[in-house]
């Protein structure tokens, strides 16, 4: 796709039938709801699973708890994209709010840990379900202008749990046990549904199914289901590898690049390995620089514990003032008044987020300094994602033609999660190997100097998309 790949025809947002009214503000409280439920769950279950793999004597299999809802979730976000441009966005919705519900039942009354970990992966595919599904929801039920502020509420849904999840979920599994915190989603997941059933219901009647893409016209091909399965298995194979550090480790990390390299291709853009301009680019960038700011912020408190003895109340903090950072942006970037293009936007985004990691490597080689600099640079980084992931999104949408939102959004949802799950594999594999030196600056000062380089990368990336216009400060 070149530089000119802007000229794409946006999809139109749905029109009611018969006059019946398309209610946008409910449809975007229910999103918003389902967000809020996938987001909560995962910070909510991150509290909670010592306590629960401790109970199901499973401290074993306590990674493949949170590596189950990786492997669903890729899987089933490129099997979400292909029935999202095929029979519309409403009935996969609906779709993956039961699959996940069902995850959580299957959970939260396990009694071994291998139930505990197949009802993860099924949390997982339901999330990969519902994100896509989303994501093209907004593509066809919202106007141009609409768009950055939908993005603005979303990102929102996924931080507010930042603040309240821990508390609840350590009240809960305290109070009445760690079963609750699977429990309690689900009424978040019954609301989004409920609120938003008229008019998805609305939508589904609506919906006109593209024309078949002619051959040789350029249009993508829907993404192979095999692909989605063996890139969901290397993204697993990859991340055991991190975590085993021995031979066996080298054959698992040579088996997940072969089947990177098979597969992911197949479920991006054309012309992904070559890095060519346009869509690709952004894409590229929602892969490496998530990749660089969850691997960064999986460390940065344990380095303050381990290495300044800061409470652990005030170093979960730090990661607070990111959160805040984060919002933001995310809310400035919808502005009327903001006519910086969107490309350009994702290039701050991308700058802000390395000056963030860069101000925290500085902390972590000078233990001296004080411990507030993380708060500082996590305050930039959080900035930058905001600016950055909403900005993503909606370029994606831009230059995506309207029969192909699916598989794109789909393109973009494994991007950023398999760059998340890669990068925080590999710091975790820096930390392995370094922190038995005693040497806690080198450790953490290593890893963090990686993440440097990662979004330098997403930079290098944001300046190949591309002129692309900014539609909130559109007339």
């Amino acid at each position: 796709m070149d530089r000119m790949s802007t000229d794409h025809t946006e999809p139109t947002p749905t029109a009611p039938a018969h006059g019946a009214p398309v209610s946008r503000r409910a449809l975007a409280i229910g999103i918003c709801t389902t967000v809020v439920a996938i987001a909560f769950e995962s910070i909510a279950v991150a509290t909670a699973m010592p306590v629960a793999a401790r109970d199901l004597n499973g401290f074993e299999y306590y990674a493949w708890a949170f590596s189950a809802f990786v492997i669903g979730m890729l899987f089933a976000t490129v099997v979400a994209g292909r029935l999202a441009d095929r029979i519309g966005p409403a009935k996969p919705l609906f779709v993956g709010m039961a699959i996940f519900a069902v995850g959580l039942v299957v959970a939260g009354t396990a009694e071994h840990m291998l139930q505990l970990i197949g009802g993860r992966l099924v949390q997982g595919l339901g999330s990969g379900v519902m994100n896509t599904a989303a994501f093209v929801l907004i593509a066809h039920a919202f106007d141009a202008r609409q768009r950055p502020r939908m993005f603005t509420y979303i990102s929102t849904a996924w931080v507010l749990p930042a603040f309240v999840g821990p508390p609840i979920s350590a009240w809960l599994t305290e109070t009445l046990s760690w079963h609750w915190v699977f429990f309690a989603v689900l009424p978040l997941v019954a609301f989004g549904a409920i609120v938003s059933t008229p008019t998805l219901l609305i939508l589904i009647r609506n919906f006109t199914p593209p024309e078949p893409a002619v051959e040789g016209s350029g249009a993508a091909r829907p993404a192979p289901l095999w692909a989605a399965g063996v890139v969901a298995l290397a993204a697993a194979a990859i991340q055991l590898a991190g975590q085993r550090l021995d031979l066996l480790a080298l054959g698992l990390f040579a088996a997940g690049l072969v089947g990177l390299a098979l597969s992911l291709p197949r479920l991006m853009p054309p012309g992904f390995l070559r890095w060519r301009p346009g869509l690709t680019a952004v894409i590229w960038v929602r892969a490496l620089l998530p990749g660089a700011f969850f691997g960064s912020e999986a460390f940065l408190p344990l380095m303050l514990v381990e290495q300044r003895q800061v409470p652990l109340v005030v170093a979960g903090a730090m990661l607070t003032v990111g959160a805040l950072g984060w919002t933001t942006a995310s809310w400035l970037q919808s502005q009327s008044w903001l006519r910086t293009r969107r490309d350009r936007l994702i290039t701050y985004g991308t700058l802000s987020v390395t000056l963030g990691i860069a101000i925290c490597l500085v902390a972590a080689v000078l233990p001296q300094l004080w411990f507030g600099l993380v708060g500082l640079g996590w305050l930039f980084a959080g900035f930058g994602m905001g600016l950055a992931t909403a900005s993503t999104g909606l370029a994606v949408m831009t230059l995506t033609p309207a029969g192909e939102q699916g598989r794109n959004g789909a393109s973009l949802n494994v991007g950023d999660a398999l760059g998340s799950g890669l990068f925080v594999g590999l710091t975790g594999s820096i930390f392995a190997a370094l922190h038995d030196t005693g040497n806690l600056p080198l450790t953490f000062g290593a890893l963090l100097a990686a993440m440097i380089v990662v979004g330098l990368a997403a930079t290098a990336s944001s300046l190949r998309i591309g002129p692309v216009r900014n539609d909130s400060s559109a007339a």
